[in-house]
């Protein structure tokens, strides 16, 4: 770890910019104004000017510096002080704070609009102040770029019912006066007819109102027109100002960015683009100084974006997406139509281009070189009788000439690409270019103060293909991100350089996800497939040399696996050893470090140096351990370049390349995923009908809940979901449960509720007026009664396997309500807060489906291998067949369970049960007196049971119908009797009744009946071979009910789709957790029927939006274009109906209100009041939870070792102390859990705890481990350990789902470490802190005199017996007098015991697992070993 004072440094470097707590209490001038109107406990006078004078005047002086807006946003400007005392009086002035603060929120992802709803009419008036005040020219260009931030902001919140109402004027179809002429306007009307209605209402409504309507509503139809030509100004407007020229380039690129997100929406794209369309926008842009200078790449970005969505194919107006041939035909229209004209008014001259074909004229080349036969005013006379504006208001600079129409008329006619076409020329394999191309950089210093050009993720999409393509090129960002980051940090490691005077590279350092190589050498390059003209492989052998390396790295690079990603460099040392070559600091990483080239590979094998090939990396630990062969697949298409610059003259690549590359597991799946997305792109696969809409974010967000849907069916078996009939009763309050006709009303389970009236179908409801829906509606929902009736479970034999397994939990209303959506068709959405059960609903649902639906196929999806394993755990508890079971992917290995259920696993019990079952085939042929081998295979059982079985059973039921028999009677003529005499109990016993005894003997023959059947379905496994074929037919024929993680879909979608797997129902946990491109794809992984519909009926997510995103590395890629965004939180956002479970039973209650208030109505089932564990106190603790504030220890605070490493050494030897307490008291090890919030604490944390717990017998390891708040989600312990780290500002802990995630892991103790100052005036976490600290100490308050477990009562008061923990040094110095106490008492314990008697301790932590925490905090902690006061903190015996 590095020095004290160079951690300061670098904490200085990173934090420049960032206030501090001490910032917002300071001399800052801000902080001081904030200080006097309202950051303190007297109600100052709001007087309004005293926004100019002390506040933004300041910002002007400042430049707007972000530091003095994230100062005011947190001293809660904007909630205390602005909106407040916003009114209808407000000054500009005013107006501006306002929008420099939602700016400033919308950066730190912090926007909630929610602030306004307390006055509609004051934000409708802010609304139009803004809007009026962007289009003033006397306002400075800087604060019109602010304000059109604001706009934005506002365009991207449209799910905000108060936003939609002021930005839907705007974009209506009103703006289309601003046209260049009634006849355009005509024609496009007279095209689509449905819009004459829209137009006729829009002229009716403004005749309607009053001259101040009047006056609105024409500033809402040509705000946007005036914006526009505002900008069309700018883009042509001479300067020769630096700083005013920069101003305008920002104000241009931010005003770009609205255009896009204007066209990137359905409802906003509609009559904007065509308006748009008509005042030339993009070809503007493209012919503008500004667009041409060098240094505006952004723009040049920015306007590719706009191009892109202008010309997407769609229809803006039907929404119906454009396949390949309905662009092609649009394209083909345009071009007739230009021919046509051509022909009638320049036929001397463009009598070529009239009879030229299509492809010829569309391309961009051919056709300039037609029209640039014509002169500039027979250019502008063209674009007249094409009815393209030739001309602008007077005013806008724009040179109107012969460049410009030739411009307009190619941007019109020319061949454009599609999403598809673009998305499949793109490579999804970096190299030396594409990996460090410019666009790409620019996201490397994003702070928000910039657009960027990539496309956004939010509430809608124009099309399905849309979305696939917007996620493919996210997603391919994102990948190359962490690629550049893992290559930058190996080959900072290497440290390269050159060593004169041969100029030779060496290597001065080292890195264990790097190696030195030589060459590798070509082994093979196939011929070129039918069609192509690259090569179809090409393989290369890459020897490495592993003398030098440790056994753990080398373990590593043996045990690469097939398909696994690894990258081949050649590098160029620098002149420096240390670092990058002088003046290259700042530039890319492949300047800094010399690298000349990448390639990517895919491992085929890993040999040894005798070319044997390693399956197993444990085997090879001092065997032939020196060197490896690594024989990879190269990129054909880039070798098929490479080859071709050499025989160009340029150096052979392959020659140079002296550096392989790997990354770690998870992160190196980025080319098969990147190829599923990228293959999506290319399919036309249909979303189901039901869903479409929804899933776009059009029409009703209702519309595919399963109460909506005509599909749903009459009645369903719930089987177990109801432990009797009281449970019935109050899992439907208000309604009215009817049993059978004559039935007792206490009828017992199982019960099939029916009688649930359907949906009109939404035909019959088209044909109905807006309003009679509007009135029907609520009538389709509404239900007061169910029918229900029951069944009596069929015997299925005398054995005890042959009792199904039953639900025992008694599920709430929300609970039964999810259940019962979640088995109808259609899309359930479960909001389940911590400690809800989403587990427990979402394995109900399954069995449900299971059992109502045998013959169709269940497919599971969870986020993280251990939430999937939790999932399969209660599956495999519930009565269902673990033979239709089937867990896909690796982690399969940690699921705890005696079967294996993988592909290979359930292939193996099919052929262990199968020689089970044949032997029980040749017991029963024995019973029966069948001479032969019927149990030599499964068709000669087949043949047993048609030839023997069946006749034996028929001849006794033609036996049972010749009259009433008694149960001596049965049992004398049961044909099995022998065949179940190893049967726990007698079957037929003598007080049982004729009825029973009929059942009886109908279970055993359906015992004997499952026997063949099962024996069938393994039948097939006989005649496959080979091991691959039989998993293939074990997934598309057997398994009913297949799990996977979402990357493991993605990363084998085409695979699974190819085999033909279908499935009609998706349950996805941690639904909040995935991104959207990656709960997309389980959508995609079967293909469509013959009707062109894919056979999905039911789709259940289940997550928690208010608690972690998914997790994006790059801050670009999570803000700005809002790549964290999940399917779940969207249709959250849209007004999905959702279920949200509303009783916990994890947590203590008082430790629920800790995070209970972000959930509507959150409570707490009863059983947290009876269980004894719930009911007593925590030994030892004062409180079952408690804020601990600690100071700087030894005069420090948080510490920055490395960039984003934060760690902060007093809290981790106060969670080490708190540890050590707890266990001295007797509390078990596997209880307890330390959390924190950074992964450079967790590092220290474990560091401390490896050399002052891990080897002691008195305290061992934490068995709930070290993690971090993120990795922790969706785990649980009974006591938690809480550091929060920072000391100087709450960082990304301001996002209260992190923090909703960290108060939520306790069920019976939690304990947090943190400063208070910096969190309690925080705004996002106000409330949970408040809650936190309530009436407490901040200092930790203990009980003396207790061991674990305590009889205590949780609210017993012990003020005489409790003890306040100063500080850390404090409760070092008690917990070390407390082990001082233990040993000396294991010492006479030891004495008493004898001579030969041993010591009574606790086993010590895993020496493995130890070892294993110990090496993950020797990595990355800081050695303590100093001496501490008086030996409070050194407790090592």
């Amino acid at each position: 770890m590095v020095q004290a004072t160079s951690s300061q440094q670098i904490s200085s470097a990173l934090d420049d910019g960032r206030p501090t707590v001490s910032d917002l209490q300071g001399a800052d001038p801000l902080a001081q104004a904030a200080k006097k109107h309202w950051a303190n406990d007297k109600n100052s006078k709001f007087k309004p000017n005293a926004i100019k004078t002390d506040f933004y005047d300041v910002l002007e002086k400042e430049g707007f510096r972000y530091r003095s807006l994230l100062i005011l946003e947190q001293l809660q400007f904007l909630e205390k002080y602005l909106w407040p005392n916003f009114s209808d009086e407000a000054t500009n002035f005013h107006v501006i704070c306002i929008a420099l603060m939602v700016n400033v929120k919308r950066r730190e992802s912090l926007l909630n609009w929610g602030l306004f709803s307390s006055n509609s009419v004051n934000f409708s008036e802010l609304f139009r102040r803004v809007l009026s005040m962007s289009i003033d020219r006397n306002i400075p260009l800087t604060i019109r770029t602010h304000l059109i931030t604001f706009i934005i902001s506002a365009y991207q919140s449209l799910d905000n019912a108060l936003v939609r109402r002021e930005c839907a004027a705007l974009v209506s179809i009103s703006i289309w006066h601003n046209l260049s002429s009634e006849k355009v306007r005509n024609g496009r009307l007279n095209k689509y007819p449905q819009l004459r209605k829209a137009w006729k209402a829009s002229l009716k409504r403004f005749e309607a109102v009053d001259d101040a309507g009047k006056s609105r509503l024409r500033f809402e139809r040509s705000w946007l027109y005036q914006v526009v030509l505002d900008f069309l100004s700018l883009l042509y407007r001479p300067t020769e100002d630096a700083i005013e020229q920069q101003q305008i380039v920002n104000y241009c690129e931010r005003f770009i960015e609205l255009m896009t997100d204007l066209l990137s929406q359905l409802p906003t794209r509609r009559h904007v683009n065509f308006l748009l369309q008509d005042l030339h926008v993009a070809t503007a842009v493209k012919l503008s100084p500004i667009y041409s200078d060098p240094a505006n790449g952004l723009l040049r970005d920015l306007h590719s974006l706009l191009h892109r969505f202008m010309t997407f194919s769609i229809d803006d107006h039907t929404a119906v997406s454009l396949n390949h041939e309905d662009w092609h035909q649009v394209h083909c229209a345009a071009l007739a139509r230009l021919q046509r004209v051509s022909f009638k008014y320049f036929k001397e001259k463009l009598t070529i281009l009239a009879l030229s074909n299509y492809g010829t004229i569309g391309q961009r080349e051919e056709l300039a070189t037609y029209l640039g036969l014509l002169e500039d005013g027979e250019l502008k006379q063209l674009c007249e009788y094409l009815d393209l504006r030739v001309a602008y208001p007077k005013g806008i600079p724009i040179p109107l000439n012969g460049e410009f129409y030739m411009e307009v008329l190619l941007s019109v006619h020319e061949k454009k690409m599609n999403y598809q076409e673009e998305a499949a020329e793109l490579t999804i394999l970096p190299n030396e270019n594409n990996l460090f191309d410019e666009s790409l950089l620019r996201h490397e210093n994003y702070d928000g103060s910039k657009p960027l050009g990539l496309p956004k993720l939010n509430l809608q999409y124009l099309t399905v293909g849309d979305f696939l393509w917007r996620s493919f090129i996210l997603y391919r960002c994102e990948a190359f991100f962490g690629i550049r980051k893992d290559l930058e940090e190996s080959l900072k490691r290497l440290q390269p350089k050159l060593i004169y005077p041969s100029l030779q590279t060496s290597f001065g350092g080292f890195s264990k996800m790097a190696l030195v190589i030589e060459k590798p050498a070509i082994l093979e390059v196939a011929p070129p497939k039918v069609g192509e003209d690259k090569p179809g492989y090409v393989r290369a052998e890459i020897n490495i040399d592993m003398s030098r390396l440790s056994d753990d790295v080398r373990r590593d690079w043996d045990a690469l696996r097939q398909d696994d990603v690894v990258f081949l460099l050649a590098v160029r040392g620098s002149d420096e050893a240390n670092g990058p070559a002088p003046g290259r600091a700042d530039a890319p990483l492949a300047d800094q470090y010399g690298l000349k080239a990448l390639r990517t590979a895919e491992v085929v094998q890993v040999l040894d140096k005798d070319g044997r090939v390693i399956r197993d990396p444990s085997q090879m630990r001092g065997l032939n351990s020196q060197r490896r062969r690594i024989h990879v697949k190269l990129d054909p298409a880039m070798y098929k370049q490479d080859e071709e610059h050499t025989k160009a003259g340029k150096p052979d690549i392959y020659e140079s390349v002296n550096v392989i590359v790997r990354r770690m597991g998870r992160e190196n799946n980025f080319k098969p995923v990147l190829e599923s997305i990228q293959e999506l792109t290319q399919l036309d696969i249909p979303m189901p009908t039901w869903l479409e809409e929804v899933f776009l974010g059009y029409g009703d967000p209702s519309g595919a809940h399963y109460r909506n849907l005509a599909s749903r069916p009459t009645e369903l078996d719930f089987r177990d979901s109801f432990v009797d009939w009281t449970h019935l009763v109050e899992s439907f309050p208000g309604k009215v449960i009817k049993p059978p006709p004559g039935a007792d009303k206490s009828i017992s389970p199982p019960y099939i509720l029916s009688n649930v009236p359907l949906a009109v179908p939404k035909q019959k409801l088209a044909k109905v007026a807006k309003k009679q829906r509007r009135e029907a509606a609520p009538e389709l929902a509404s239900d007061d009664s169910i029918d229900v009736r029951t069944y009596k479970l069929p015997n299925m034999g005398p054995y005890p396997v042959d009792k199904p397994r039953q639900n025992h939990l008694k599920f709430t209303p929300a609970q039964v309500e999810a259940i019962v959506s979640g088995t109808n068709p259609g899309l359930t959405v479960i909001v389940g807060p911590p400690g809800t059960g989403k587990t427990d609903v979402a394995t109900q649902i399954i069995s449900n489906l299971y059992h109502n639906f045998p013959q169709q196929r269940t497919l599971l999806i969870a986020h993280s291998n251990q939430a999937l394993n939790q999932l399969f755990q209660k599956i495999t508890a519930l009565d269902i067949d673990e033979r239709h079971l089937l867990r896909l992917g690796h982690g399969e290995e940690d699921l705890k369970s005696d079967s294996n259920y993988s592909k290979q696993g359930r292939v193996e019990s099919f052929m262990d049960n199968r020689a089970h079952l044949l032997a029980e085939v040749d017991r029963l042929a024995v019973c029966l007196g069948a001479p032969g081998a019927h149990g030599d295979s499964c068709e000669t059982a087949d043949y047993f049971n048609m030839v023997y079985v069946k006749p034996t059973w028929a001849k006794f039921e033609e036996y049972l119908e010749n009259g009433t028999k008694s149960v001596q009677e049965i049992k004398a003529a049961y044909p099995f009797n022998n065949y179940f005499l190893n049967a726990p109990g007698e079957m037929f016993p003598d007080s049982m009744i004729p009825e029973d005894a009929l059942e009886v003997a109908m279970g055993g023959y359906r015992h004997i009946m499952k026997i063949f059947s099962e024996l069938e379905d393994i039948r097939p496994f006989d005649l496959l071979r080979t091991a691959r074929d039989r998993q293939n037919y074990l997934l598309t024929k057997e398994a009913r009910v297949v799990a996977m993680t979402s990357t493991h879909a993605a990363m084998r979608r085409h695979d699974i789709a190819k085999l033909g797997f279908t499935y009609e129902s998706i349950i996805m946990e941690e639904a909040a957790q995935i991104t959207e491109i990656e709960t997309f794809i389980p959508f995609a992984l079967q293909k469509p029927t013959s009707t062109g519909e894919l056979p999905l009926q039911r789709i259940i997510l289940l997550g928690d939006h208010f608690q972690n995103s998914p997790i994006i590395q790059n801050l670009a890629l999570r803000q700005h274009a809002n790549l964290e965004q999940s399917l779940f939180a969207r249709f959250v956002r849209l007004g999905v109906p959702t279920v949200s479970l509303d009783q916990q039973g994890r947590a203590r209650p008082t430790l629920a209100q800790l995070y209970s208030w972000r959930y509507q109505s959150l409570g707490n089932l009863p059983l947290l009041e009876q269980l004894p564990e719930y009911r007593t106190a925590n030994a030892g603790f004062r409180h079952e939870y408690q804020f601990v504030d600690v100071p700087d220890f030894r005069g420090k605070g948080e510490e920055y070792p490395q960039p984003h490493f934060i760690q902060n050494l007093g809290e981790a030897e106060y969670a080490v102390a708190l540890y050590q307490y707890m266990r001295l008291l007797g509390y078990p090890r596997e209880k307890i859990t330390i959390l924190t919030t950074y992964t450079g604490q967790r590092a220290l944390i474990r560091d401390v705890l490896h050399r002052r717990c891990a080897k002691n017998p008195l305290f061992g390891f934490p068995g709930g481990g070290v993690s971090t708040v993120d990795k922790y989600q969706g785990e649980q312990n009974d006591y938690v350990i809480l550091s929060l780290v920072r000391t100087s500002r709450p960082g990304y802990l301001r996002d209260m789902r992190r923090m909703t995630v960290a108060l939520s892991r306790a069920r019976l103790g939690l304990y947090v470490l943190g400063r208070r100052l910096v969190f309690e005036s925080c705004y996002e976490l106000n409330e949970a802190f408040s809650r936190l600290i309530a009436s407490r100490r901040t200092k930790l308050e203990l009980v003396v005199g207790e061991m674990w477990p305590t009889q205590r009562g949780v609210r017993e008061e012990s003020p005489e017996s409790t003890v306040v923990m100063e500080d850390v040094t404090h409760l070092g110095q008690y917990v070390y007098e407390m082990t001082v106490t233990a040993v000396e008492r294991l010492k006479a314990r030891s004495s008493s015991a004898g001579a030969g008697g041993a010591a009574i301790v606790e086993v010590p932590a895993d020496e493995a697992e130890v070892q294993e925490e110990g090496r993950e905090g020797d990595a990355k902690g800081k050695d303590n070993r100093e001496d501490m006061e008086g030996a409070a903190i050194a407790m090592e015996l």
